[in-house]
């Protein structure tokens, strides 16, 4: 079998990249869903898609490594993540973690997918965040970040915008009204 451009796994990488984009539309499908109607037989569809979803996602990962942008475009290792992200299984995403930080480091994926993946993590394992992605839903001010004075350039070495910006705007488009900002005791990085 061929591995250059042209070869037989061609068609195979484009099916998984169709496949991956395909469940985490259908995850953000049912999850507008869920809000727009928040019943309990809409909330059971969003489990079940992304229990699926988190299974399909593991059987790629045990046959052929982490789905990188290199291989499969980056809208579909963008969909891996995404799908990752919203998995139930935390030591299945501990070692996605550590396959998305090699697949940085090669040049195989964005390295912002390591940064959504990393402070995920932490913030389950109840330790700081490094890049400040994490926001709580009740305070829409980002869980406790690690050495919070170096935040902002951690960010923009993985390419996201500044707290300062970002949060902001992020509150706006939640609640609908201009931003008020996080109480002193719960801004890490001022």
């Amino acid at each position: 079998m061929q591995t250059g451009r042209g070869s037989a796994t061609e068609p195979q990488q484009a099916g998984l990249a169709a496949e991956l984009v395909r469940r985490a539309e259908e995850d953000q499908r049912l999850t507008r869903l869920a809000r727009e109607a928040p019943t309990a037989l809409n909330r059971h569809y969003v489990t079940r898609c992304r229990g699926a979803n988190a299974d399909a996602l593991r059987s790629v990962v045990t046959r052929r490594g982490w789905p990188e942008a290199g291989q499969v475009g980056e809208p579909a290792s963008t969909a891996a993540l995404m799908i990752l992200l919203h998995t139930a299984d935390l030591g299945f995403q501990l070692t996605c973690r550590d396959l998305i930080a090699e697949a940085v480091a090669d040049g195989g994926c964005p390295a912002v997918h390591h940064a959504y993946i990393a402070d995920h993590c932490a913030v389950e394992l109840g330790q700081p965040q490094f890049y400040g992605t994490r926001i709580n839903a009740d305070t829409l001010c980002p869980y406790p970040i690690r050495h919070p004075e170096t935040v902002e350039e951690r960010r923009q070495d993985v390419g996201l915008a500044p707290l300062a910006e970002h949060l902001p705007a992020l509150r706006h488009v939640v609640s609908g009204i201009p931003d008020r900002g996080c109480p002193v005791s719960a801004t890490p990085w001022a």
